[in-house]
């Protein structure tokens, strides 16, 4: 029985999880454009929304790039902040933000995995909630079936 959940769950999750790989595309600069923080669009928001998109993203990996800036309130001006898909994500798969460099300029960068996870935080809060509540149902079934 509980090999009928592995391989329920194999062949389930994985599929499902191929459906959650979108990441939002923009870029804005300065407190012009929808792009900047905070984001306050989610999926069926972008439709309707100029210069902001929800693309396919075959890697699953979402990045987010905030360019410029400075120490005061008046650099703010020359922000730009970017999201978009990235064709692979770090070497040990965790979702991080670290300051790099991109496009030979100093930039502070963000990776996640998962749908649209590049628009808040809250987006991979919800993904990890997904999986749990996947995982749950599953192992329910398992007892269900297990007992009946």
């Amino acid at each position: 029985m509980a090999m009928i959940g592995v391989i329920f769950s194999n062949n389930f999750v994985s599929p499902f999880s191929a459906l959650l790989r979108r990441c939002f595309q923009c870029r804005s600069r300065g407190e012009l454009g929808s792009c900047k923080d905070p984001f306050t669009f989610n999926a069926t928001d972008v439709e309707k929304e100029s210069g902001v998109a929800a693309i396919p993203c075959a890697s699953g990996w979402c990045g987010k790039v905030i360019e410029g800036g400075g120490t005061y309130a008046v650099d703010d001006y020359d922000q730009a902040i970017q999201r978009m898909c990235v064709q692979r994500g770090p070497d040990d798969n965790q979702d991080r933000c670290a300051n790099t460099v991109y496009n030979y300029k100093k930039v502070y960068m963000c990776f996640c995995q998962g749908d649209l996870c590049n628009g808040n935080e809250k987006a991979i809060n919800h993904r990890n909630t997904m999986k749990l509540i996947i995982l749950g149902a599953i192992m329910l079934a398992v007892v269900y079936n297990r007992y009946i």
